[in-house]
């Protein structure tokens, strides 16, 4: 019989967004947003709390609407301690007449279920004191991490290029990944050509598309940057038929080719595992599956000698990183690129000379920053 006294009572959701005024980050074909995600926390009545974040890359008032009617009843009551449970009755709500109806989004209800997960996953880990590296397997306590650097601006010089990378490497980030894509070929050589000779030869360098290519330009471009000694090659391909295309094009080069994060869902990233697509898994789960699924797709990679390299939120992936021989590296950035990485946690897990080394703080061990909620934040639902 379940205690009534683990039940989740409380729930509490915040949208984070940035209210300075930034420069704009392209990627190949879209400005990413500098913060833009959905929190979620929640708290049972014996008092034990987690939180959990959903990114998303579009406009988040659709993962608002979903609490404003009729959401949260389905939530609240609910046992953490069940997170496969939850996740399973959130995630098949896109099947659902109620989700048409209410309004509810298939790609909010896939980002909420991915949060809400998150959370739960927190909450366990807080409630039974241990960190969740070692309660998801606890294969170390430390993860090497990369900052993603490189953004395209209109008027960004040669000069300023080199600078930023200056201050990346005076930092101690060891490893770099930079966009292209959004140039020709040629003119993203040049590029590359700045890049390389500012970190050095000995400094990991990844190559980032954002699915800007066709097959022909990609075989073209993973022939053109060799000579860059690349540590992979980011989602060259174009979305419609990517699978398919990365499996031909993995065939016409032996740079590894990374991708997962523009999945909806695991099944996505199943497919490209199954399909011999990829030699590098990027899922997020801050954008689906959250840690349910997270360390599904991590045993299936292992299993199929696949590393995983998740996409954003180097803090909250880093636990689930740690704890498997999958794991490979977390992806982080300069603060602005996202102030939240460097301002939501009070506490967040130590990043030195390329590596982040985990808190032994129970749960996710991060404790969210009042004045960074202040300064971010705006609470949206609250039941209570």
């Amino acid at each position: 019989m379940t205690n009534s006294s683990n039940l989740i009572d409380s729930l509490e959701i915040y949208t984070l967004s940035n209210p300075d005024d930034v420069k704009p980050h392209w990627v190949s074909h879209f400005i990413v947003p500098t913060a833009n995600e959905l929190l979620i926390k929640i708290k049972n009545k014996n008092g034990n709390s987690g939180f959990g974040l959903a990114t998303s890359y579009t406009n988040i008032t659709p993962l608002i609407k979903p609490f404003s009617n009729g959401l949260s009843d389905l939530i609240i009551g609910e046992d953490p301690f069940c997170p496969e449970k939850i996740y399973q009755k959130i995630f098949k709500l896109t099947d659902t007449r109620i989700s048409n109806e209410k309004g509810w989004s298939k790609e909010a209800i896939i980002r909420i279920s991915a949060a809400l997960d998150i959370a739960c996953w927190d909450l366990i880990g807080k409630s039974s004191n241990i960190p969740l590296y070692k309660l998801f397997g606890g294969f170390r306590n430390k993860v090497p991490v990369y900052v993603t650097c490189g953004y395209y601006r209109d008027g960004k010089s040669d000069s300023e290029l080199r600078e930023e990378l200056k201050k990346l490497i005076k930092i101690g980030h060891q490893s770099f990944k930079v966009k292209v894509g959004g140039l020709s070929i040629k003119e993203d050589a040049k590029r590359l050509e700045i890049i390389r000779d500012e970190i050095g030869e000995e400094k990991s360098l990844m190559i980032d598309v954002n699915r800007a290519w066709n097959l022909k330009t990609a075989i073209e471009g993973v022939t053109e940057f060799k000579k860059f000694k690349p540590t992979w090659i980011e989602e060259p391909l174009r979305w419609e038929d990517d699978r398919r295309t990365l499996k031909l094009l993995s065939k016409q080069t032996d740079i590894p080719i990374s991708g997962g994060e523009s999945e909806l869902t695991t099944y996505g990233c199943r497919s490209m595992i199954e399909e011999n697509a990829i030699q590098i898994l990027q899922f997020d789960c801050t954008m689906f599956g959250g840690f349910t699924n997270g360390k599904k797709l991590s045993a299936l990679c292992e299993i199929n000698h696949i590393d995983i390299a998740p996409h954003h939120d180097c803090y909250i992936h880093a636990p689930l990183v740690a704890s498997t021989p999958s794991g490979r590296i977390v992806e982080s950035f300069d603060n602005e690129r996202d102030p939240l990485q460097g301002e939501l946690f009070e506490n967040p897990h130590k990043l030195d000379n390329g590596w982040i080394h985990l808190n032994e703080k129970p749960g996710l061990g991060l404790q969210i920053s009042e004045a960074a909620l202040k300064k971010f934040g705006k609470l949206v639902y609250k039941n209570k």
